[in-house]
């Protein structure tokens, strides 16, 4: 099957190319909603290193969609099928490690072309049908809320059972998802955000307190923290998180930095803390997702408030349209409606 790729090649410059793909025992899926995250904007913006975008590009970016199957030569799913595109692929199954930690796994719009494509071919064990109550702009980036999930998770497994105090380091999308799903599933847990920006710490409405993190009571103690700021940013949020976090207590790295971060490691030594970090997910924690949205429904009116601008895209400039817009994006997703 020839299929047609949109593909990145250079900083703000895509093209389309002609690809001879193989179906036998493929799912062919027609991308419908593709929503753009932070590392889509780092590769578009040539915001990596020179030695990453020459050895990554030319590539397909998006790795949060959705699409509607189109033919299923395995016989999993129909014709019409909605469904979300788990962008992991993991090439072996290992007992210890998550499918998203192992060295042999690839991610699409990192190791493999994204979704950007005409038609997506597809395993179908990447794919799970999206259940027919959940908004599919919001079902759109349900990669990104797997994330936070996923986290979620390990945090339950390694950190200690007194968890009075919570506390979320980041303002933007991840830590207003990660904030979320933890006050569902921790309702007795005092959940704290520290950020930078008032206006967006005030979208945070679900929490128990919100802190700009250059005015934070002198006398505020957390039993463990998640940090989900990542960047230049990473440095000061991580030690301001050791320097308020109690004896013991777990921290999770989730924010994504280019650069190395130095720590007060004496610090984490002389507190005993855990930390540990968390990065991308697999189809158990897509899986999860679904559960958590069937069990607390609220979440799906919460998450659609980080629905931003919905681009029709027909063309190449309406995709540039549309990456150009989410730069000016102070908070929230951007999503294309995939229509060329």
């Amino acid at each position: 099957m020839i299929n047609t790729v949109c593909r990145l090649v250079s900083s703000r410059l895509f093209e389309e190319v002609y690809v001879d793909v193989d179906t036998q025992d493929k799912v062919i899926v027609r991308p419908k909603y593709l929503s753009i995250c932070h590392a889509d904007q780092r590769y578009y913006q040539g915001k990596r290193s020179a030695q990453t975008l020459s050895k990554k590009l030319p590539m397909a970016l998006i790795h949060e969609a959705i699409g509607e199957v189109v033919k299923d030569f395995t016989n999993t799913f129909k014709p019409g099928d909605m469904v979300v595109m788990i962008p992991n692929t993991p090439y072996e199954i290992d007992d210890l490690v998550s499918e998203n930690y192992l060295e042999s796994s690839k991610f699409r719009s990192s190791d493999l072309d994204g979704f950007m494509e005409d038609y997506v071919i597809i395993d179908s064990n990447r794919l799970i049908k999206i259940p027919e109550f959940i908004n599919p702009k919001v079902a759109s980036f349900t990669e990104f809320v797997s994330v936070s999930v996923h986290a979620i998770k390990r945090f339950n497994e390694i950190a200690n059972s007194r968890r009075d105090t919570i506390g979320i380091w980041g303002d933007g999308n991840l830590g207003y998802i990660t904030a979320l799903i933890l006050k569902f599933l921790m309702p007795k847990s005092k959940i704290y955000i520290f950020g930078v920006h008032q206006d967006k710490l005030n979208l945070f409405s679900f929490v128990d307190g919100v802190y700009l993190v250059d005015d934070v009571p002198s006398d505020l103690r957390i039993n463990h923290a998640i940090e989900c700021v990542g960047g230049l940013g990473s440095q000061d949020a991580i030690n301001q998180i050791i320097d308020l976090i109690k004896p013991e207590g777990t921290i999770c790295l989730l924010g994504v930095s280019e650069y190395k971060v130095p720590i007060n490691t004496r610090d984490v030594l002389s507190k005993g803390l855990h930390v540990f970090g968390v990065s991308r997910s697999g189809r158990e924690d897509f899986l999860d997702v679904f559960k958590l949205y069937k069990k607390y429904p609220k979440l799906l009116t919460y998450l659609e408030n980080l629905v931003g601008d919905v681009i029709i895209v027909n063309s190449l400039n309406d995709v540039d349209n549309a990456f150009n817009k989410d730069s000016n994006l102070r908070f929230g997703k951007t999503i294309m409606f995939w229509d060329k």
